[in-house]
């Protein structure tokens, strides 16, 4: 199976910590927050890692030289300007459009899921994609589901009022399990990202499914959130695989 990992952004929410140093790249617990992340991708199978690029690329492309002796191959894939969540998939869409399914995993979201279940489910589900999910009061995002996980509302960072007129915790865990027809859904050019432009889309024709978190998992978006882990990885509430 193979992954993309974003890590283009520039981690602007952690201030100065990502000014000279990529988000992907800062240490806790001795290894980068993409070390994680590889090491949980590759502990499921992925073995082919794409990786976009932008803010401070070559540093990216360096830190991850010595995951060539680890049985992990990664290619690079360079954005001039910013192409969004489901933009930087399309610019490499001949990389996963011979693959049964594959991995879309956000490079701030360090856990220890395991893909081989949620890869079970979006198959038995017959799903195009199948978003990992998580329970928390009023988060950056909301969406509501039926009883066989099918997916009916999402919506991105919700106005206060609208918690008022749903009844969910349910949020986006960024990470997604996807079959290659749903690379026909994404322009072909220019930014598109999968909240805004292509859960819509999904959510019309009824596939798009939840997968529900089981395990570990912080998306360090912010100095506080990167000093949870450390305490956590500290207190052995999470390992990392590495």
């Amino acid at each position: 199976m193979k992954a993309l990992v974003l890590c283009a952004g520039y981690g602007t929410r952690l201030g100065d910590l990502t000014r000279d140093t990529p988000k992907p790249l800062l240490r806790v617990g001795g290894n980068s927050l993409v070390d994680y992340i590889l090491a949980n991708l590759h502990k499921h199978g992925c073995s082919e890692i794409m990786i976009n690029l932008h803010h401070h690329a070559d540093q990216i492309r360096s830190g991850l030289e010595p995951w060539a002796g680890r049985g992990v191959s990664i290619s690079y894939s360079l954005e001039e300007t910013l192409l969004g969540t489901a933009g930087a998939l399309k610019k490499v869409a001949p990389f996963f459009e011979q693959e049964e399914a594959f991995v879309v995993h956000y490079g701030d979201v360090v856990t220890d899921l395991d893909l081989t279940k949620m890869l079970h489910f979006h198959r038995k589900c017959g799903a195009l994609a199948t978003l990992l999910v998580h329970s928390r009061q009023k988060s950056n995002s909301a969406l509501t589901f039926d009883e066989n996980y099918c997916i009916e509302a999402f919506v991105e960072r919700p106005p206060e009022a609208f918690w008022e007129t749903i009844n969910t915790t349910w949020v986006n865990s960024g990470i997604l399990v996807l079959s290659p027809r749903v690379l026909d859904l994404i322009p072909a050019s220019g930014p598109s990202d999968w909240p805004r432009d292509i859960f819509p889309k999904l959510i019309q024709s009824r596939s798009l499914y939840a997968y529900c978190l089981d395990s570990y998992r912080i998306a360090v978006d912010s100095p506080e959130r990167l000093g949870q882990l450390e305490r956590d990885i500290q207190s052995l509430k999470f390992s990392g695989g590495l």
